[in-house]
């Protein structure tokens, strides 16, 4: 079934829940790259999704209740989101698709309360994402 395609600047949304971590996260962007444009902006193509980084998100994960921080990060794109028969330059389009799998990877930890103020000791969680396009013409399969 066609979908929309991605373009330079679409949204990216995190879903909150990262395993047993819970990240607060504001949308993040993604930078298109392929030579064909809708409304003067890049088609996403495969390999656009590493542009998306949003940084300094806050995160807990039980019994770590004081905040720590982190980086969140597209790990890879879903099978819908990947465009079987639309390729740009031998790279396939990205797609709106469903949820990609996203990582969080933990730059300041998240403590215990005092006094055992013991860190978080895992260091990357995985979770979800999906786009937001404001591409409502083109679509690719």
């Amino acid at each position: 079934m066609a979908d929309f395609l991605i373009i330079d600047g679409d949204t990216v949304m995190f879903m909150p829940n990262f395993g047993k971590a819970l990240v607060i996260a504001p949308p993040g962007k993604i930078e298109g790259s392929g030579p064909m444009t809708y409304k003067g902006k890049a088609v996403c193509v495969e390999g656009d999704e590493s542009s998306v980084s949003v940084k300094g998100c806050m995160y807990m994960a039980a019994p770590y209740v004081i905040p720590g921080t982190g980086t969140l990060t597209i790990d890879k794109l879903a099978g819908d989101q990947v465009a079987k028969e639309f390729k740009v330059n031998d790279k396939a389009v990205i797609l709106k698709g469903s949820k990609f799998t996203a990582k969080f990877e933990v730059q300041s930890p998240a403590q215990m309360v005092p006094p055992a103020s013991s860190p978080d000791t895992t260091m990357s969680y995985s979770g979800s994402g999906t786009f937001t396009t404001t591409n409502t013409k083109f679509r690719g399969t």
